[in-house]
Order: C-alpha cells, then sequence, then structure tokens
C-alpha cells in the first residue's frame, strides 16, 4: 500500500487523486472482516468461481458440483475448520464479486469504474495469471500451467505448425495462417484477442457470447474456423471431441493459473499457499492434477515432477 500524506500540495494532491481509484483497490478495509481468524469467526469461506474446463463443473440442480479447484479450495476450508460454501460467479464480475470494486481492463492497465458488492473470499476456476489482474488481486502460488493455443477442426486444410525451438517464431508462425480466417475470442478472460495483438493478423475476430466451455464445440459446428483455447479447456477438448479438433499452434507465452485473492489478505493467501505446499510435498496434489487432467503430462511433464 502506498501512504497519502494529507499534508501535500496541492500539485501532489492531484496526482494522489488521480490515482485514488487504483490505489484504493490495495488498501486494506477492516470492515470486510476477512482474515483468518474472522473467516473462522465467520465459520464459513466462499469460493467465488465459474463453471470452466474441469476446474469447476456439475453446476445445476440435481448435478453434483466437482472439479479441481473445488476439490482444492473445499480442503483449505477443511483444514481452516470452516464450512465450503460456493458462490456462483461470471467472468464479467468475478473480480468486482472478491474486491468490491468494478474495474475495466486497457491493455494491462485497469480503470476503476465504480463499487460493487463483496460476494466471496477466493476466487478459483483456473484464472489465468495476467498483468492486469495482478494489479488488483493478489494471486497464490501457480496450481496448473497454461498457454493460449489456436485452434481448430480436424479437418482444416490448416496444418499443426512445424516447432522450430523459438516460442517467438513459434508464434508468428501460428498468426500467421489467419489472414482472412474466422477467429472466435472470450471477453474479459484470457482469450480476448487484443491480449495477443490478433487483430493485426488480418483474421476476422468475433467476441463469443457464450461461456468458455462452449467455444471448442462452436468450432467442432463449423461456427468459425478458428478459436483461441488456453490449455486446460484444449486438453479437456482433446478428450471430448477426439478426432475432430486439433491445436494449430501457441499464441502466448507460457502462463500460470493460480486462485486469487484480495490484496489485503495477506494472512489468508500465506495460509493457503501453505496449505498448497504441504499438498505437493505429500502428492496430493499430483493426485488431484492427474484426476482432472490426465493429458497435461503429454504437454507440460515438468509441472507434474515440479510440484513433487
Amino acid at each position: 500500500m502506498i501512504p497519502i500524506n494529507i499534508k501535500a500540495t496541492s500539485r501532489a494532491a492531484a496526482g494522489l487523486l488521480a490515482l485514488f481509484g487504483l490505489l484504493g483497490l490495495m488498501a486494506p478495509v477492516a470492515a470486510l472482516g476477512d482474515s483468518v481468524a474472522d473467516i473462522k469467526e465467520r465459520g464459513v469461506l466462499r469460493h467465488l468461481g465459474i463453471p470452466y474446463a474441469n476446474f469447476v463443473s456439475g453446476v445445476g440442480e440435481g448435478m453434483t458440483l466437482n472439479g479441481m479447484d473445488v476439490e482444492l479450495i473445499r480442503g483449505f476450508a477443511e483444514s481452516l475448520g470452516v464450512k465450503y460454501e460456493y458462490v456462483q460467479t461470471d467472468w464479467s464480475k468475478v473480480i468486482s464479486d472478491l474486491i468490491g470494486k468494478e474495474v475495466k481492463a486497457i491493455g494491462d492497465e485497469v480503470e476503476v469504474i465504480g463499487e460493487a458488492p463483496i460476494k466471496g473470499d477466493v476466487i478459483a476456476n483456473g484464472m489465468t495469471v495476467i498483468p492486469w489482474r495482478q494489479k488488483v488481486v493478489a494471486f497464490a502460488a501457480p496450481t496448473f500451467p497454461t498457454q493460449v493455443w489456436l485452434m481448430s477442426r480436424a479437418d482444416s486444410a490448416v496444418s499443426p505448425i512445424k516447432p522450430t525451438g523459438s516460442l517467438a517464431e513459434d508464434i508468428v508462425q501460428t498468426k500467421s495462417v489467419l489472414g482472412g480466417k474466422s477467429l472466435l475470442g472470450k471477453l474479459d478472460t484470457c482469450l480476448d484477442p487484443s491480449l495477443y495483438e490478433m487483430e493485426k493478423t488480418g483474421a476476422k475476430i468475433s467476441l463469443f457470447d457464450g461461456t468458455l466451455n462452449e467455444l471448442a464445440p462452436a468450432v467442432v459446428n463449423n461456427e468459425s474456423e478458428f478459436t483461441l483455447l488456453d490449455v486446460p479447456d484444449a486438453l479437456v477438448a482433446l478428450e471430448k471431441w477426439t478426432g475432430e479438433i486439433k491445436v494449430i499452434g501457441p499464441v502466448s507465452e507460457e502462463q500460470d493459473m493460480a486462485p486469487a485473492f484480495r490484496p489485503e489478505d495477506e494472512e489468508l493467501l500465506a495460509t493457503f499457499n501453505d496449505y498448497l505446499a504441504e499438498l505437493k510435498v505429500n502428492g496430493e496434489f499430483d493426485r488431484l492434477v492427474l484426476k482432472y487432467y490426465p493429458l497435461v503430462v503429454d504437454y507440460f511433464p515438468q509441472f507434474i515432477t515440479a510440484s513433487n
């Protein structure tokens, strides 16, 4: 947190006011009552989640809530000695539901555009660590590797790229196939085409109105020639639509996914990281990852090795 000198000169004060909205996101708010002790007193840990890939699934009447992040956060709640509560949200408001501020991403920058009620204590649904999000939430230690891939139908005339040994060159190769082709992306997510300058490729970009889980079937059903998918959703799609969808190549650097906390909840974040580290030491984390993403060993074998 950056302290504010209330005796600053008018010029300095004007500068501080310009920064006030963003700094306000980082300032502790005692009334929130979200320290570990306060959560134990409340007796409930609220998990903000969005049905996505195999991180959060089984949401809906008559269905059984499950998923890698559901198990992870439920176990964390048990370790705190409190009840677990799942709170449904969506990509457009998940961060505001956590921090109590409505924000708008402009490239890697963030603009505060309003207030919002706080509905949960931790976001966990395969959230990618990207620069603008790091300015408004505090990410835990990584829980999954990811990267954004270009995907097409298996019968597309476009062939997967031949890896060059240079990720930068592989990304250039991948983007080069998009001129004049239709491409789906999703606003307010790590699959926002603008994050990867996809507009420069000459692709006919459409922002998808459905959920992230519906991007792969949209391509399978010929609604678009290409879509962006991140690794976990791509792994699920390759299993679910075997022989119907393929990876063309990468459009991003390798990234991490991790649960997100309010920046002021330092104790809660540290307690979760300790809990996660223990799971990695005793092998429970590997078991959880392989339960929901068995194909991860084919694409990121070092992740399982590193987690032990």
